[in-house]
């Protein structure tokens, strides 16, 4: 099975996006606007909306409009709109629009291209895909970038579908004409994704710092509690951008919700308070992506996750020495993205490993040659082995320094009945002697479990090396 999530991304140490002047962060905010383009009989649509209002707890009336939802959504595009185009005109913002909902709000449109706003795709309609047929999506997509095109002068270079269904980033991928897409909550960084060979950008949106939560049952109450979690979660990001390890903030606004006067006072507060700090990098997400194109441009890596059974054991089947039996059984299993790490695969095969019964992991064990021995002097070690064995001074032993690694291999041998195991690439060649010494006093279970834990450190400093 090969599982399709990546729940590793960049790991511990992010990468340094390197944000135009030094930045110690990206603030990028988005305008939502879908006033138009949402649920609604008159639309074409079976029901009326039902999401992202102020009647919380609203169901969808089949067959019926619904008075007090759509009004709700004209004061995003009648009032709300002006109010958030009046507080931010002067900052880069990208806007989230949806292509039936620009087509409807000429105004609109224009105010956003004369603030020199990005105007990314929001789909052709405010609608659930989940459902949808990936052919009807697809071609929802189509619609959406062709009228895009004519009602703003230019195709959309970024798209959003926001509810989406499984098939949107691949549909996203195939059009071909984006240059980000940002279906994708999973990073604070841009991301390349890989879609039937092609790299795709990712920037990732929030569903966090979003004004949708005040639409719903357990989300923000106030426009107190919308800016102290702005606040709060850019104090965290701009301590970080300090530390070393700069991440962008996505900020995510509707017209209906926070265009009303009680929800922009937090806009404003958090504007104020972002730009009481050097080193803020205001962008929108085209600004962003090319800016990560530029920086990060995609490169092509090993991915062991996605070879063939036949490449993969081929190519990892040395790792335990001898014993490709381990590769194989990883490969059979379940193998993600997680796993074209070093430090994942080490883990899937020391997993592995633990699982063989007795015997076979006796049957590894065994299969490791001698420290310094009669295969080395003939040159039969394999390729692994000599290179770790030579990094620790192995192949230019004194003849007195020969003659004790013999007769502690002997020794050891006769007593535990298989052979002394250590990752060499760990010690030098004096300690590599003290901890022969030291382990053959042992009693014969605790040295096996001693040995298993050093051959599954060998798997994993040999991966580091085959994964560089």
């Amino acid at each position: 099975m090969r599982y399709s999530r990546d729940l590793r991304g960049y790991g511990e140490t992010t990468p340094d996006p390197q944000w135009p002047g030094g930045a110690r962060i990206a603030v990028q905010i988005v305008v939502n606007y879908e006033e138009g383009g949402e649920n609604s009989i008159e639309h074409g649509d079976a029901a009326s909306e039902a999401f992202l209002s102020e009647i919380i707890g609203c169901q969808p009336w089949p067959g019926k409009r619904h008075w007090n939802m759509e009004s709700i959504y004209d004061y995003g595009a009648r009032s709300g709109f002006w109010r958030l185009h009046r507080m931010l005109r002067d900052i880069p913002v990208t806007v989230y629009g949806v292509a039936t909902a620009l087509e409807r709000s000429p105004e609109q449109v224009a105010a956003m291209k004369a603030a020199g706003w990005e105007i990314a795709t929001h789909g052709l309609k405010w609608i659930d895909y989940r459902d949808i047929p990936r052919e009807v999506e697809a071609n929802h997509i189509a619609q959406a970038v062709a009228l895009h095109t004519r009602v703003t002068g230019e195709r959309p270079r970024g798209f959003y579908q926001g509810r989406c269904s499984m098939n949107t980033v691949a549909l996203g991928c195939e059009e071909g004409g984006f240059e980000y897409l940002s279906d994708t909550i999973a990073d604070e960084l841009p991301y390349w994704h890989v879609h039937n060979g092609k790299p795709q950008l990712m920037v990732p949106y929030t569903m966090d710092a979003n004004d949708m939560r005040f639409s719903s049952g357990q989300g923000f109450g106030t426009g107190t509690d919308f800016f102290d979690y702005l606040r709060d979660s850019f104090d965290v990001l701009y301590a970080e951008g300090a530390a070393g390890a700069p991440k962008m903030m996505s900020i995510g606004l509707h017209c209906r919700l926070a265009g009303r006067p009680g929800r922009a006072m937090a806009i404003q507060r958090f504007l104020d308070h972002a730009r009481a700090h050097e080193g803020v990098w205001f962008a929108t997400r085209l600004d962003i992506a090319r800016h990560w194109a530029a920086v990060h441009p995609f490169q092509p890596r090993q991915r062991p996750s996605q070879m063939d059974r036949e490449a993969f054991v081929q190519r990892f089947g040395g790792i335990y020495e001898h014993s490709p039996f381990i590769a194989e059984r990883v490969w059979d299993g379940e193998m993600g993205a997680v796993h074209d790490s070093p430090a994942g695969l080490a883990a899937r095969m020391a997993q592995v490993f633990r699982a063989a019964s007795d015997e076979e992991r006796l049957g590894v064990l065994r299969a490791h040659p001698d420290l310094a021995g009669k295969l080395a002097q003939a040159k039969r070690l394999t390729a692994d082995s000599t290179a770790e064995q030579a990094s620790a001074g192995l192949d230019s032993l004194t003849d007195d320094e020969r003659a004790t690694f013999t007769r502690l291999n002997e020794a050891y041998v006769a007593k535990h009945g298989f052979p002394f195991i250590i990752a060499v690439r760990d010690h030098d060649k004096s300690g590599i002697m003290r901890a022969m010494q030291a382990r053959i006093d042992n009693d014969t279970p605790t040295e096996r479990a001693e040995a298993e834990r050093q051959v599954m450190r060998i798997g994993e400093l040999r991966l580091k090396e085959a994964l560089k």
